[in-house]
């Protein structure tokens, strides 16, 4: 059984910072794609970032593209969401998704609530 279990939200100053972090056990993250996304109040979920196995290849939303920066360390089955220069419309409840190679992403996790006050 995978489980991802995510962790870093809370409140935040307009402008300011926060780290997530996605921890996944229960099978090796390293071969697999990671990703982020996210869900606001009343809105969709919508995808935030996207990170590779070993790494590369990352790709962004345009909306956080320049503020935001997915990575992940192997060695500790840990993917992050670095999140700078935040905004209110950043405020959503964040997940993180795990793509094993089944169609669409295969694992998620509960979420972790971000709040952006102006």
């Amino acid at each position: 059984q995978v489980q991802l279990v995510e962790s870093g939200g809370g409140l935040v100053q307009a402008g300011g910072s926060l780290r997530l972090s996605c921890a996944v056990s229960g099978r090796t993250s390293s071969r697999y794609a990671m990703g982020w996304f996210r869900q606001a109040p009343g809105k969709e979920r919508e995808f935030v970032a996207v990170i590779g196995p070993t790494g590369g290849n990352a790709n962004y939303a345009e909306s956080v593209k320049g503020r935001f920066t997915i990575s992940r360390d192997n060695a500790k089955n840990t993917v992050y969401l670095q999140m700078n220069s935040l905004k209110p419309d950043d405020t959503a409840v964040y997940y993180c998704a795990a793509d094993y190679g089944g169609p669409g992403w295969d694992y998620w996790g509960k979420g972790t609530l971000v709040t952006v006050s102006s």
